[in-house]
């Protein structure tokens, strides 16, 4: 079955870091788009972070940049996002998704195909 099952999520302090994986089943990540997006409760989804691994191309959420990276693992077929300098706004369901083709699409939600369950983060005092 094809599917995105993402781990990592957990509670941490303001300041922390954490690291999310994405592991892919039956399709290989370096041929597809993969993205994180969050859900904060009574929030709209939106695109965190994409990836194009064909090309190297990066989205990042302003919100987020200088302090979360994402990157490939090609010989374990997983995607991460590493996450530092966490704020207590960061706190959401952290999902990956993939468009099943090469672009990432402005890493708008709507666009992707395949979406894993989601791994929940909270940054709490």
């Amino acid at each position: 079955q094809v599917q995105l099952v993402e781990s990592g999520g957990g509670l941490v302090q303001p300041g922390g870091s954490l690291r999310l994986s994405c592991a892919a089943s039956l399709f290989t990540v370096d041929y597809y788009a993969v993205g994180w997006f969050r859900q904060a409760p009574g929030k709209e989804r939106e695109g965190v972070s994409c990836i194009s691994p064909s090309d190297g191309d990066t989205y990042y959420l302003d919100s987020v940049k200088g302090r979360f990276t994402i990157s490939v693992d090609s010989a374990k077929n997983t995607v991460y996002l590493h996450m530092s300098g966490l704020k207590p706004e960061d706190t959401a369901v952290y999902y990956c998704a993939t468009t099943q083709d090469g672009s990432f699409h402005d890493c708008d939600h709507r666009a992707m195909g395949l979406w894993g369950n989601g791994t929940v983060v909270t940054v709490s005092s």
